[in-house]
């Protein structure tokens, strides 16, 4: 009974989107992984995602990408957990009861392998990115897009591969 009450949550990381959906609920948020920041003695964050950039235009405030780096898929770690933090409240709706239930578990698809393979401290740093914004349980999915059926049933796809 406390499977069917723990959330599951499917989170797509990309330099270009992050998208996390609920298979459950069929609730999603899928925008750019860009945060408007205000540099104070304290940086503020403004506005994530697709209105980061109004927010930015608005008020003078700089725009950090936390998950585009040349030779990493993180390039701000506190950033990316805030973006993901961010992301996984609005999917599992903060307001509504979803505080009582267990912590969700979560499957982090990762893009392809950057030249060559992930290394084991990428791995670690994804991987705790999910644990930190909540997880009860992480998962590095690497592979074709999972459906929502995959998802529930845990029957991955064997062209993927879970990394560990």
């Amino acid at each position: 009974m406390l499977k069917s009450l723990t959330p599951l949550l499917y989170i797509a990381i990309s330099p270009e989107r992050l998208s996390v959906r609920n298979p459950k609920t069929g609730a999603t948020w899928d925008e750019v992984p860009e945060i408007a920041l205000q540099d104070q003695p304290k940086p503020l964050i403004l506005a994530v995602g697709n209105r980061a950039r109004e927010a930015a235009a608005q008020t003078g405030a700089r725009i950090a990408t936390p998950l585009a780096h040349p030779r990493s898929l993180v390039s701000d770690f506190v950033l990316a957990q805030q973006l993901l933090k961010h992301s996984v409240r609005t999917v599992l709706d903060e307001g509504s009861f979803w505080r009582f239930l267990p912590s969700p578990h979560i499957v982090l698809h990762l893009p392809a392998n950057p030249e060559g393979r992930y290394t084991h401290a990428e791995l670690r740093t994804l991987k705790e990115l999910a644990l930190g914004c909540g997880a009860n349980r992480a998962m590095l999915w690497q592979g074709p897009p999972l459906t929502d059926g995959e998802l529930l049933s845990g029957q991955y796809p064997a062209t993927g591969h879970i990394l560990e």
